[in-house]
């Protein structure tokens, strides 16, 4: 005669551990990401087709050296505002507005575990577009100079802050006017954020505001590092750590779930 032990297979309902959730949900973000022929369009072809036809023909004066030096630098920036702004805005205001996020802020995954899932999520998406762009860069040939680790912090901090300023748009917004508001700006910073127009271009009072966007700190700073090889450009990094405190912590006060 043989025994069992009472409640040997009964379930244990509970939630999984936080880093699988966030790691779970960051994969659906990313999938959902990369699926999305509009984002595509905004975060590989648009830079992609700006750097090749900007490298390969002289319309803009770059001014000495090859155009893919100064180019590739600017094309990264773009990238990044692509991702961590414009699709980021535009996803999650539509996911407000359809519900999304406030079935999901029901969930048993807290709601900054899916602020950090979003976050991860556009993390793999840039790292994507940032080996496909170099590689393209490095085949026009880019040759770029500088210390990675100065990159590597433009880069984090630029995602910071053009994720806090997407994340308060996405959050204070109808998703009609995201959509609309976050590709005019979008284009308004690819013509004067310095990404494929040297600041120099414009007037002399104009420089001086243009110079404090984060699109301008980071194509800046990434052109200091990688076609100078300077150092690390604390001036650039100061504008993007501002920009990234204040954009995230505007998001945190006045982002609605619903």
């Amino acid at each position: 005669m043989t025994t069992t032990s009472t409640g040997a297979y009964a379930p244990k309902p509970g939630a999984a551990p936080l880093g699988r959730m966030i790691a779970a949900q960051a994969a659906l973000e990313t999938k959902m990401l990369l699926r999305n022929g509009e984002q595509l369009l905004l975060t590989v072809v648009i830079p992609t087709l700006l750097l090749v036809l900007f490298s390969s023909v002289d319309v803009v004066d770059t001014g000495s050296g090859k155009a893919v030096d100064f180019l590739a630098p600017g094309v990264l920036a773009l990238a990044v505002l692509s991702t961590a702004f414009t699709g980021q805005a535009i996803a999650t205001g539509f996911e407000r507005r359809y519900g999304v996020l406030k079935r999901l802020a029901a969930s048993p995954l807290p709601r900054w575990g899916l602020m950090t899932a979003k976050t991860l999520s556009v993390l793999v998406t840039e790292v994507l577009q940032i080996v496909l762009l170099t590689l393209i860069a490095l085949a026009l040939g880019w040759s770029p100079h500088g210390n990675p680790a100065a990159v590597l912090v433009l880069l984090v901090l630029g995602t910071a802050a053009f994720s806090g300023l997407g994340l308060l748009m996405a959050g204070t917004l109808k998703a009609e006017a995201t959509l609309a508001a976050a590709n005019l700006v979008f284009l308004l910073l690819l013509v004067g954020g310095g990404v494929v127009v040297p600041l120099e271009k414009f007037p002399d009072a104009a420089q001086d505001l243009l110079g404090l966007l984060p699109v301008s700190a980071l194509s800046d700073g990434l052109r200091d590092v990688l076609q100078h090889g300077a150092g690390m450009p604390w001036g650039d990094v100061a504008i993007l750590a501002v920009w990234a405190v204040v954009g995230l912590a505007a998001a945190g006060r006045f982002f609605r779930w619903e």
